[in-house]
């Protein structure tokens, strides 16, 4: 585990996001697949459908949800991450879809919500 912080609890988003993912039946194929422009933390298939998921963490809801976080600008890095990794892994007739997975530490509890066809290519 990362010994920042803000790392870690992006570590521990990450891992209780996709224990929800597979409690909802999807299939983990890559966990943080990392370019040199950009990364996308995990890669899944729902069914018959190749999904690219964000990942957003925080800390109460103070900073407001963490779905806010996914602007225009990184919805267009991760979508040229996404025919990226479908590019080198000759990936082709296959739906996809984005989606996004919020996970907010509550005083009781950590609140996850997986957000299906969060945004378009």
């Amino acid at each position: 585990m990362s010994c920042a912080p803000h790392l870690a609890l992006g570590e521990r988003g990450e891992d209780l996001a996709v224990q929800a993912l597979q409690r909802e039946g999807y299939a983990i194929i890559a966990r943080r697949y990392r370019v040199r422009f950009g990364e996308i933390d995990v890669i899944a298939m729902d069914g018959r459908c190749l999904v690219f998921v964000e990942v957003k963490t925080r800390r109460g809801s103070q900073c407001g949800d963490g779905a806010d976080a996914v602007t225009w600008r990184k919805r267009r890095k991760i979508v040229a991450v996404a025919n990226d990794y479908l590019a080198r892994h000759r990936v082709h007739a296959v739906a996809c879809r984005f989606d996004v997975v919020t996970v907010r530490f509550d005083e009781n509890a950590p609140h996850v919500e997986i957000i299906r066809n969060a945004f378009d290519a």
